[in-house]
């Protein structure tokens, strides 16, 4: 039996929200923080994204959304494939590195080559590699689907960094 599925062909109006409350609200629900890494032209990029999701099991896809104002997000399309690296919570230094623009984001950071030749930084939670399968834009930012090819958990026991209110959080304890 086929799904029917229906979109709506008149849209309301958008009300106007403005973007300070927007990110004051939206601050409320915690988001996890990874690091996407690519290879461009032989030189290591990468850049810190706090809007990561798992996509699809079959077959198994994860989505970010890099901003359209990124200078490392045009980097990492060019090499067509990236690592997204779960940072955990004792990596807040990694983060600030690759939150910033431009200079070399790599400095005394370690990593090793992943199989699709992007860099997996050491000391990460898990890794997944994934090839660029589409992207979209999605308002200031593109959604950026990636088909995973391959993912590991580390031997890190660590929690996950988050982000929660405007600044890093902690997973309590359950």
């Amino acid at each position: 039996m086929a799904t029917d599925v229906t979109t709506a062909t008149a849209k309301p109006p958008l009300a106007t929200v403005d973007s300070a409350h927007f990110r004051r609200v939206l601050g409320h629900f915690p988001t996890g923080v990874v690091v996407i890494t690519a290879m461009a032209d032989g030189e290591p990029a990468g850049l810190a994204v706090g809007s990561f999701a798992s996509v699809s099991l079959d077959p198994p896809m994860v989505g970010f959304f890099p901003g359209k104002s990124s200078t490392s997000w045009p980097l990492v399309q060019r090499a067509g494939s990236f690592v997204v690296n779960v940072l955990g919570d004792h990596q807040q230094d990694v983060c600030r590195a690759f939150a910033t623009s431009g200079g070399d984001k790599f400095t005394g950071i370690p990593w090793r080559r992943a199989s699709n030749g992007a860099p997996a930084l050491h000391d990460v939670i898990a890794w997944i590699e994934c090839d660029i399968d589409t992207v979209t834009d999605a308002g200031d930012h593109w959604f950026v689907l990636g088909r995973v090819r391959d993912l590991a958990l580390s031997t890190n026991t660590e929690s996950p960094l988050l982000f929660f209110q405007g600044r890093y959080a902690r997973v309590g304890a359950a």
